[in-house]
């Protein structure tokens, strides 16, 4: 006579017939707001409340000097000063360039109602 061993795991009986599905619930419309955002709390979307002061970059100098390479610069403008230079000895050159189109240049000093000198 053989005996079976017994089951690891518990089984349950089938149900006898078919079960009926349930409705699906009601889709919204598409962009329809859901959760918190139809309750009118505000989202990251929208206008930035963020108000500048009025300042704005006029001119920027960016120097590259990786370790054990060779440097480079670039200077520009709004006023359309656009300069490269690459090698220490030019790049400083640039710095020095750089500085001084802060006193010419006519975006920061408008020419406009002076006196010639």
């Amino acid at each position: 006579m053989t005996t079976l061993p017994p089951a690891s795991k518990s089984l349950t009986a089938a149900p006898g017939g078919p079960l009926a599905a349930e409705p699906a619930a009601p889709r919204g419309a598409v962009g329809e707001p859901t959760g918190v955002a139809r309750q009118g709390v505000r989202t990251a979307v929208g206008s930035d409340p963020q108000q500048g002061d009025g300042r704005y970059i006029v001119a920027m100098l960016r120097i590259s000097a990786p370790y054990g390479a060779t440097p480079s610069a670039t200077s520009t403008c709004l006023c359309g000063w656009h300069r490269r230079a690459f090698g220490e000895r030019r790049v400083r050159a640039l710095i020095a360039d750089h500085t001084a189109h802060r006193d010419t240049c006519p975006l920061r000093n408008p020419q406009e109602g002076r006196n010639a000198a």
